[in-house]
């Protein structure tokens, strides 16, 4: 989980150091260490607080990398670089992970039990987080895709939601499951949304762990 989170963030502001604004670069935010990415509140506080509630999804966030997008070279385009390094992180330590599971086939006993375990719990992690940021609701990442590719007029209407983010999401995520589960009927917004996704993406990668 710490790795998945820490090289998320440190992606975004690669990224954007990449294309030409420095300030997450300035701040130590380009950083495998997770201590520098760590928010009380979205790392610690909220999980637990969902996972009390007996949430269908457990969510939780790092400390967003500032990212300035009028210094990048191309404000509009670079911004969906931006926004998408992140997932694609998550990605790539999902095929990392599923490579890795034919080496865990060569340790012995427990070893093998536990790495094995480690790497596919790692590739389940890192696909559902792939999916769930880019879904195209402020401030998740997708979010800032679909900012970028919308018309300027459609992009300055969209805009207006990412003052409401974090609310919006967190409500998404408990408010109609919580309707749900009083009037027996599945309101799982988010889980709707994720479910073909993220089974494509297993099915895709499930070759490259060696196992059946």
């Amino acid at each position: 989980m710490l790795l998945a989170v820490t090289l998320h963030e440190a992606a975004h502001g690669f990224v954007a150091w990449r294309l030409g604004d420095d300030t997450a670069y300035r701040l130590g935010r380009v950083s495998a260490n997770p201590l520098r990415h760590i928010d009380p509140f979205g790392t610690i506080i909220l999980p637990a607080l969902l996972l009390l509630s007996h949430s269908s999804f457990l969510f939780g966030y790092a400390k967003p990398v500032p990212v300035q997008f009028r210094n990048l070279r191309h404000p509009r385009r670079d911004s969906i670089l931006v926004a998408a390094a992140g997932p694609a992180a998550n990605l790539l330590i999902a095929i990392a992970s599923a490579i890795l599971v034919n080496a865990a086939l060569a340790l012995p006993g427990q070893a093998r039990d536990w790495t094995g375990h480690t790497l596919v719990n790692s590739i389940l992690l890192n696909v559902s987080l792939a999916v769930f940021n880019l879904l195209p609701i402020p401030p998740l990442d997708g979010s800032r895709v679909l900012l970028g590719l919308l018309p300027k007029h459609l992009a300055e209407i969209y805009g207006r939601l990412f003052r409401y983010g974090l609310f919006l999401v967190i409500g998404i995520i408990m408010i109609p499951p919580l309707i749900g589960r009083n009037l027996g009927i599945d309101l799982d917004i988010i889980g709707w949304m994720m479910d073909r996704p993220v089974q494509y993406l297993l099915q895709v990668l499930t070759p490259l762990t060696g196992l059946h």
